[in-house]
């Protein structure tokens, strides 16, 4: 081999290893730098906390009592039987500290009667207003007889009536009313004994603005013993509620104003189910009871559904009888019975695993003078809330504690006097005796609280949930 040749094999394989030496570097050093933490540098995104303007709050009243073909000639024709007596109060916002919100009358399709009414309280420097108002009216006529009391609601896209019957000797009414500025279109989902249906007259109902229509639920699912009735709008959102009587054997026995269900929940507490001395007289106490409906509206991936009713004393937290327990069928409503219940306060709750919709029913009878009431769960309330007493026996306020921490609840008038303090430990409730014609502010911190208002008397008896005020909305995070 000569020098040249020599010399051009060393200077190859020297750069065959030097190649060689390079990978094998590269490689250990990509390991190593894989295995080794990185350094870090946490840095915070700039973020901007705005809280936006509180909107303006909105009630509507379902109104009077209306009377279904009270006229041979005109057996659908709808008639006023009763005109209600509105009390509210406003709080903060662009309202008085103390006093009444102005109503404004809607219209009506009811002929020659007083529409319902709606109220408004605008916020003022970026404080919201807190507004409650509640109706009443008693009827006494040979087709209808009873006392009613309904609060007035914020207008909804979605809301949920539980109650009601759509067999012979009822008479109820489905009662759309749009307080905003343009009309609205609504479609009400039926469920009964064959599940969910969609009747045509339920179909895109058209409700004016500033107006109310009135749909008889018979002309929806005749003789439907358990209706439950999803109420959908576009458009513009709806206070929707439910007129619900009843006849037997020609003699009126109770009329109610039911108003709407938030949502579907896995647990609906309904609070204040008044249960009143039944009504003397020939057949009062035939068959006096009290009754809870469960509905889940729709199946459960992970099974059977069920629901369990628990039934307390508001006044002294004991438990009455042993839990009920309500095998349910997707969009089938169903009722069990309710025992054990005498004269007194009683607070109801339907727990499930699944969502589902609820409300209790009771009757004092079943003969003439005899009055019923459905009672339905409401929200929880928040650290502030209003509640209107209307006119009629005196109304009776429960609160229950459902939260796992004690619960503190200082019920105030407007006027800044207070009328009781309590304490709730967990579970616990008690029963706050209101003055008529009153609007009350409920002031609560710690566990989760849920309230009610019921008013028993002779003849008369009717109940609705409280529901949290109105607040500004929470502050929004804005991340530029």
């Amino acid at each position: 081999m000569s020098d040249r040749r020599r010399f051009r094999w060393a200077a190859t394989s020297a750069r065959m290893l030097a190649g060689t030496l390079a990978a094998t570097g590269f490689v250990v050093g990509i390991v190593t730098l894989s295995a080794v933490p990185w350094p870090t540098v946490d840095r915070a995104p700039l973020a901007l906390s705005v809280t936006p303007e509180p909107d303006t709050v909105t009630l509507a009243c379902p109104g009077g009592l209306i009377s279904l073909g009270r006229t041979a000639e005109d057996a659908l024709g709808l008639s006023q039987a009763a005109v209600a007596t509105v009390t509210s109060g406003v709080t903060g916002g662009g309202g008085p500290d103390a006093g009444a919100a102005e109503p404004r009358v809607l219209e009506t399709e009811v002929p020659d009667a007083v529409g319902p009414e709606a109220f408004t309280a605008e916020p003022a420097n970026r404080e919201a207003a807190a507004l409650a108002a509640a109706g009443a009216a008693t009827v006494s006529d040979p087709d209808l007889s009873g006392f009613a009391a309904s609060a007035c609601r914020p207008p909804l896209t979605e809301s949920w009536l539980v109650g009601g019957s759509g067999t012979t000797g009822a008479a109820d009414l489905v009662i759309l009313t749009n307080p905003g500025s343009v009309p609205a279109t609504v479609q009400l989902t039926l469920f009964g004994a064959s599940g969910e249906q969609q009747p045509a007259g339920g179909a895109d109902i058209v409700v004016r603005a500033g107006a109310q229509r009135v749909v008889p639920l018979a002309g929806l699912l005749l003789g439907e013993q358990s209706p439950v009735i999803r109420v959908t709008a576009t458009g513009s959102p709806i206070q929707a509620s439910l007129q619900t009587s009843v006849t037997r054997t020609l003699q009126a026995a109770g009329i109610d104003q039911i108003g709407p269900i938030v949502a579907p929940s896995s647990e609906q507490v309904i609070a204040g189910v008044a249960v009143p001395a039944a009504t003397e007289g020939e057949g009062a106490d035939e068959g006096a009871e009290t009754i809870v409906r469960v509905m889940a509206p729709a199946a459960d991936d992970a099974g059977p559904i069920s629901a369990t009713v628990t039934v307390t004393d508001a006044a002294t937290g004991a438990s009455i009888g042993a839990p009920v327990v309500v095998p349910l069928e997707p969009g089938v409503p169903l009722e069990a019975e309710l025992t054990g219940l005498t004269e007194g306060e009683y607070v109801v709750r339907v727990e499930a695993n699944a969502p589902v919709v609820a409300a209790a029913w009771h009757t004092s009878g079943f003969s003439q003078g005899s009055d019923f009431a459905w009672f339905t769960p409401g929200p929880a309330l928040g650290a502030t809330a209003l509640v209107a007493a209307p006119a009629g026996p005196v109304p009776v306020l429960t609160l229950v504690n459902t939260g796992e921490e004690t619960a503190s609840a200082s019920v105030w008038t407007l006027e800044g006097a207070v009328i009781q303090t309590v304490d709730l430990p967990a579970g616990e409730s008690a029963v706050v005796p209101l003055e008529p014609r009153t609007v009350a502010v409920i002031e609560t911190s710690g566990g989760v609280i849920h309230a009610g208002l019921s008013l028993s008397g002779d003849n008369a008896l009717a109940g609705y949930p409280v529901w949290p005020s109105d607040a500004a909305a929470p502050p929004t995070v804005v991340y530029p």
